[in-house]
């Protein structure tokens, strides 16, 4: 019985030893389990904060092209008005008509991005973005604000992610803006989509003054254009025409092949574009 005895005894040593060693086990784990957690909590908040900084960032470039454009054509319908009442009344209950018009454009955006951080229940929030189908109407209330403006577009359309699509009507209604503030009196303006196999090409051009114009150093439209593109794997360039006036285009890829490996350029492309001005 004696070595029963013993035998009965180590195996109760041998139990308390791996007891023991599954006890410390489970407090590493459990440990390390707490560590994983606190680091995974800190990487959600981190995540939180970057992605409330871009969506400022995105209502920030918003505000500028709605509150940029609308001044530009009321300003501009204003002045028109101004000097063709006492010859024209009719030419500036016209004008009167568009800014009327325009204002309430950008009174209905204005509401809707600031919908959108007030309450994401809010009907006003869910109102729909501009898109490619809008541009027709942008270039038509351009064209009935003074601008010489024509719209044209080639190849056979393809659908454009919602995002890539209100970045080029953002592109073309800050190139407009960007025509009325420094092209000098009366230039032509033309805007063309261009439908390629693999991307959808914007330009916007004009033949005003282009690099003549003068440039407060203040603008932040171009920098803005070229964010925009780089989001989608795009690139913009932009400058003076050969023969004069200026030139914005924007190529956006249609592929997520071509949009991954651009993606790299077009960051360094806006990063440079913060050093002009719109």
């Amino acid at each position: 019985m004696e070595w029963l005895t013993i035998a009965l005894g180590t195996g109760a040593v041998c139990l308390a030893v791996l007891a023991a060693i599954q006890w410390r086990r489970l407090r590493r784990a459990r440990a390390r389990i707490g560590a994983l957690e606190a680091e995974l909590s800190r990487d959600t908040e981190a995540e939180r904060t970057l992605a409330a900084a871009d969506e400022r960032a995105r209502i920030a470039r918003e505000m500028h092209d709605v509150v940029a454009h609308t001044l530009s054509v009321v300003v501009a319908q204003a002045d028109g008005g101004r000097f063709a009442g006492p010859q024209d009344p009719a030419a500036a209950a016209r004008a009167l008509e568009t800014i009327a018009e325009v204002g309430r454009s950008a009174l209905a955006e204005m509401r809707a991005m600031l919908g959108l951080l007030r309450d994401t229940d809010s009907a006003v929030a869910l109102g729909p973005q501009p898109s490619l189908a809008d541009i027709p109407a942008l270039v038509a209330s351009t064209r009935e604000g003074g601008l010489d403006v024509s719209y044209v577009t080639t190849g056979t359309p393809r659908p454009l992610p919602i995002g890539a699509g209100l970045a080029v009507y953002r592109i073309v209604q800050e190139a407009l803006t960007n025509v009325r503030k420094h092209a000098g009196p009366s230039p032509s303006v033309y805007v063309q989509l261009t439908w390629e196999a693999d991307a959808a090409v914007v330009a916007v051009g004009d033949d005003g003054r282009g690099a003549a114009a003068r440039r407060d150093g203040s603008g932040l439209g171009i920098a803005g254009m070229s964010e925009r593109v780089g989001v989608f794997g795009g690139s913009l360039t932009a400058g003076p025409r050969a023969g004069g006036g200026f030139l914005v285009r924007a190529r956006l890829p249609l592929t997520p092949r071509e949009a991954t490996r651009t993606a790299t350029a077009s960051t360094a492309t806006a990063a440079d574009a913060r050093a002009g001005d719109s």
